[in-house]
């Protein structure tokens, strides 16, 4: 399942059916046409000590705030970095600067709707941080652990980074939707995702430990095709 703890949480309709469809066609695309080179194919996780191996020591992924990479599942690649499972269906996500690059994303992502929002949230002057494409793959891929946001995109105060999740199919307990804590933010943030000094190694560290959370407390937040949640972290 797939758990966040946030401060707000909205349900907003965005998109019709077939401007999901589009986005999802023009990312197809772009997987057919990805070549990336063995050693760059990272393995992406949300587990504390995974990702300090894998993502937080890969430069592939540090750089990515300004370009369009490619980042895998757990148990695509052989011991030769060539892939075993077709490489549509090898994908945890895309990202990290769609919105610059792809003129369908960057659409949504500049769109009134999304301004209108964001003015909506008392963010005065908001920049585009990051945009990615999320897969859900069928009969592989790695759990996503409970986590919060302003672990990774920290600010301060907290509360600054607003975050819109939208469905570009039916997103359900079967499928991999949204589960939260309600009232989780009041707690905090433990855990920090940080740089290390240049020319060490790793290249990331972690300040803290990630919560204990009670899995009891999750409640699932099924959402339709072009609908959004919309947090602020």
């Amino acid at each position: 399942k797939f758990a966040i703890c946030i401060k707000t949480l909205m349900r907003i309709w965005l998109l019709s059916s077939q401007e999901c469809d589009e986005l999802r066609q023009r990312m197809a695309e772009i997987v057919d046409q990805m070549d990336v080179p063995e050693h760059c194919r990272t393995t992406f996780s949300t587990y504390h000590d995974e990702q300090l191996k894998t993502q937080g020591n890969a430069d592939y992924f540090i750089t990515s705030g300004d370009k369009i990479r490619f980042f895998f599942e757990k148990g695509v690649f052989d011991d030769k970095g060539e892939f075993i499972v077709p490489k549509q269906r090898s994908l945890n996500k895309v990202g990290h600067a769609l919105h610059a690059y792809e003129p369908l994303y960057k659409k949504v992502t500049h769109s009134p709707k999304i301004q209108g929002i964001a003015k909506k949230l008392g963010l005065a002057s908001p920049v585009i941080l990051q945009s990615m494409f999320i897969f859900k793959q069928p009969g592989n891929g790695g759990e996503v652990t409970p986590h919060q946001d302003a672990t990774f995109l920290y600010t301060e105060p907290l509360g600054r980074v607003m975050g819109v999740w939208i469905a570009l199919e039916d997103a359900t307990v079967n499928n991999g939707c949204l589960w939260f804590i309600p009232g989780s933010h009041n707690s905090g943030i433990s855990r920090r995702m940080v740089r290390t000094p240049p020319g060490t190694y790793p290249l990331t560290d972690f300040t803290g430990r990630e919560q204990t959370y009670d899995d009891e407390k999750f409640i699932s937040v099924p959402v339709k095709k072009g609908n959004s949640f919309v947090s602020l972290n």
